[in-house]
């Protein structure tokens, strides 16, 4: 069988580092606020090129935090509206939701996955006030566009980097765009911890601040709350292992995009429909996402050869119960987009010769024509 992404295998590459870091941790006797989560917090930050990260307890929260602190600051309100795309997974959703805030879905684009600037600019409102783009599958949205938008419309750009660690457009990475980003570090990330994690980068000394009080009960100082806070706080456990992963972060994307480029080049059944990418530099292929009008024929296909695929994403936010106002409206892009699309096997540890194995087995599928 060959494993979608075997998380075991990619963090036995660091088992002497990350013991290492662990032990460390373990030995030290503080576990919460300390050392460990500094020094990440500096180095994420740097990597991204941004003034400040701060770590919190998962991407979910990265999120809700952000648009919770500009809700302090005066920024957001109750009621006012977040363009976010419609395609996206549903905690980009959730965090508007969790803020009072409403979500305005907007398409994206059917060839890169990600939002369309035409749309985020007809979705405007006189209630708009910030914009939620995703860089869905580890690739960078059209972050000039949009940041072309925000700034003629003056609309605050949270960026959902969750999938795009390490992503570059125009030499300015992901996290490093918008007015402030949430990122996830759930071990299925391509930078992913041993547990849950998650990460703020902005360049706003004020959002910064805020947000560290925010995740820590709303206190800055122990015993001195400031506002209604929450417990969201990134320990020093996996701020350690994070360290450690992140110094090879560069090294696996550059094995990603070497499968991908496989793929791409390999891949040449008419009834599979390639992913796009923009840039080189703009993907970091979190997932490796084809489309097939008979996916699920073509999955159980790959599935009787051994080799396991996912769907990213199999139900659109609009159409699940959490969301059940919403249930009765169409957005015809996105459907099709969930409908079809079939994650490949990717990730530092898959060998080329897994990908031939999988090419072959695209390549070997036929349509069950009418």
């Amino acid at each position: 069988m060959i494993s979608f992404l075997d998380l075991k295998a990619i963090n036995a590459q660091y088992r002497d580092e990350l013991i290492t870091a662990a032990t460390r941790v373990i030995d030290s006797g503080w576990y919460i606020n300390g050392r460990e989560l500094e020094a990440f917090e500096k180095e994420f930050a740097s990597y991204c090129g941004t003034k400040h990260a701060i770590g919190v307890a998962n991407g979910l929260d990265a999120l809700i935090l952000t648009l919770r602190a500009w809700a302090e600051m005066g920024k957001l309100k109750k009621g006012d509206e977040v363009i976010v795309p419609a395609n996206t997974y549903i905690a980009s959703i959730l965090a508007i939701s969790a803020n009072n805030l409403v979500p305005i879905l907007v398409e994206p684009d059917l060839n890169s996955y990600n939002v369309d600037p035409s749309h985020i600019e007809s979705a405007i409102t006189d209630k708009t006030k910030a914009i939620l783009p995703v860089h869905l599958y580890g690739q960078l949205a059209d972050m000039p566009a949009i940041m072309d938008i925000a700034q003629r419309h003056n609309l605050l750009v949270l960026e959902d980097a969750a999938q795009a660690h390490g992503a570059i457009l125009e030499g300015k990475k992901a996290g490093n765009w918008g007015d402030a980003a949430g990122f996830s570090f759930y071990p299925g990330k391509n930078l992913g911890a041993l547990g849950d994690a998650g990460a703020i980068t902005t360049n706003d000394d004020e959002l910064a601040s805020i947000i560290r009080a925010l995740r820590n009960y709303g206190s800055h100082e122990k015993y001195k709350n400031i506002m209604q806070g929450v417990n969201s706080r990134l320990d020093e456990i996996q701020a350690a292992m994070l360290s450690v992963k992140l110094s090879h972060l560069d090294t696996e994307i550059t094995h990603r995009r070497k499968i991908a480029d496989l793929y791409l080049d390999g891949i040449k059944n008419p009834a599979i429909i390639l992913p796009t990418k923009t840039q080189d530099s703009a993907h970091v292929w979190h997932v490796f996402v084809i489309r097939c009008e008979q996916r699920e024929a073509l999955q159980k296909h790959l599935a009787d050869h051994g080799i396991q695929t996912l769907i990213h994403y199999p139900i659109p936010p609009h159409q699940q119960q959490a969301y059940k106002e919403w249930n009765e409206l169409s957005y015809p892009i996105t459907e099709k987009i969930h409908e079809e699309v079939l994650s490949l096997p990717i990730g530092p540890t898959i060998k080329a010769d897994d990908a031939q194995k999988t090419i072959q087995l695209c390549n070997s599928f036929e349509e069950n024509k009418p």
